[in-house]
C-alpha cells in the first residue's frame, strides 16, 4: 500500500460539468471523446458521467474516453426492480458490445467499482486494467447492517440526499464545490433507478470477492484515507488477492475522492494505464 498526500486540487477549476449524451439500442446514455486506446467510466449510485469531468479532462487527449450513465442514472433506461450486482455487470458486457469494444481499460468509483471488478472478474482479457476507486470488499457486520437499512429505507422515504454527503466529504475547501455538485446529481437521480442500483451495491460486496486472484492484468485500489465505508483496509486486502494489484491510499480524503482530489487521482489513475499486463 502507498499513502498519497493531495495538495489543494478540489473540483472549483474550470472545467466542462455538463455533457451532451450519445445512446444506444438498448438505451444506455454516454459521452465519448478522444481516440486512442478505450479507457471507460463508470460511476456510483446516485450520480451520472459528470461525476468523472476531472478524468474526462485529463484523458481525451490520449484514450477513447467513454463515460457511461449507469443503468437507471442520467439519461440511461434503468434495469428490473430486484436486479442485482450480476444482471449491472451483464448490462455493462452489453455496453462494450453496443460500442464495438473488443478489449477496455475499465475504471469504477464505488457502485461502479462493484460493476468494474465484475467484468474483470467474468469477461476474462477483454478487461486489460481495472481501477477499483472506493469500491468496497467484504464489509464487516456492522457496515453490511448499515447499508442494508438504507437500501430497506428507500422504497418508504425516498431518496436520502443528505446522508450521502455526511458520509462521502469532510469540511475542507477542496470538498466544498464537488458537495454542492454531488447535491445536484442526487436531486436529480430517478428515485426508482436509485433504489434498484443501492439494493444491488448494498449486496455485491461479496458477489465477486473471491475472484480477484483470477484477475490477471493491472488492477489499481484507491480510496481516500477518511472514506468510511470504502476503507482503506478493503483496497489493501483486495491488492493482496490480485496477481498484478497495488493499493493507493490519497490522504486526508473520503469518498468521492476523484472529485476531491483529481490531480492526484489522474496522476494513480496514468501510472496505472502506464502499467502492463504483466507488470506489477
Amino acid at each position: 500500500m502507498l499513502t498519497v498526500g493531495s495538495n489543494t486540487q478540489g473540483a472549483s477549476r474550470k472545467i466542462d460539468w455538463v455533457f451532451a449524451r450519445n445512446k444506444t439500442a438498448r438505451g444506455t446514455a454516454y459521452y465519448e471523446a478522444g481516440s486512442g486506446e478505450p479507457l471507460v467510466l463508470i460511476h456510483g449510485v446516485g450520480m451520472r458521467l459528470e461525476a468523472w469531468a476531472p478524468q474526462i479532462s485529463a484523458f481525451a487527449g490520449s484514450h477513447r474516453v467513454i463515460a457511461v450513465d449507469m443503468p437507471g442514472h442520467g439519461e440511461s433506461a434503468g434495469l428490473p426492480v430486484g436486479s442485482r450486482l450480476e444482471e449491472f455487470v451483464a448490462w455493462f458486457g452489453h455496453f462494450l458490445d453496443e460500442m464495438a469494444i473488443e478489449t477496455a481499460n475499465v475504471a469504477g468509483h464505488s457502485m461502479g467499482a462493484l460493476v468494474s471488478g465484475g467484468a474483470a472478474a467474468t469477461f476474462g482479457n477483454r478487461i486489460k486494467r481495472v481501477a477499483y476507486l472506493n469500491g468496497v470488499y467484504r464489509r464487516d457486520p456492522e457496515a453490511k447492517a448499515a447499508v442494508l437499512a438504507r437500501a430497506a429505507a428507500i422504497p418508504l422515504t425516498g431518496v436520502d440526499k443528505e446522508g450521502p454527503l455526511l458520509r462521502w466529504f469532510g469540511d475542507d475547501p477542496d470538498s466544498v464545490v464537488a458537495r454542492d455538485l454531488t447535491r445536484q446529481w442526487l436531486n436529480l437521480v430517478d428515485p426508482q433507478g436509485y433504489a434498484v442500483a443501492y439494493s444491488a451495491f448494498a449486496e455485491g460486496d461479496e458477489t465477486y470477492a473471491d475472484h480477484w486472484k483470477d484477475v490477471k492484468g493491472p488492477a489499481l485500489f484507491l480510496t481516500g484515507s477518511d472514506d468510511p465505508n470504502s476503507t482503506p483496509l478493503m483496497a489493501t486486502q483486495m491488492a493482496a488477492l490480485a496477481p498484478h494489484g497495488w493499493a493507493r491510499i490519497v490522504e486526508g480524503h473520503r469518498h468521492m475522492v476523484n472529485l476531491t482530489a483529481p490531480d492526484t487521482v489522474n496522476a494513480l489513475l496514468a501510472e496505472w494505464l502506464s502499467e502492463g499486463e504483466d507488470v506489477k
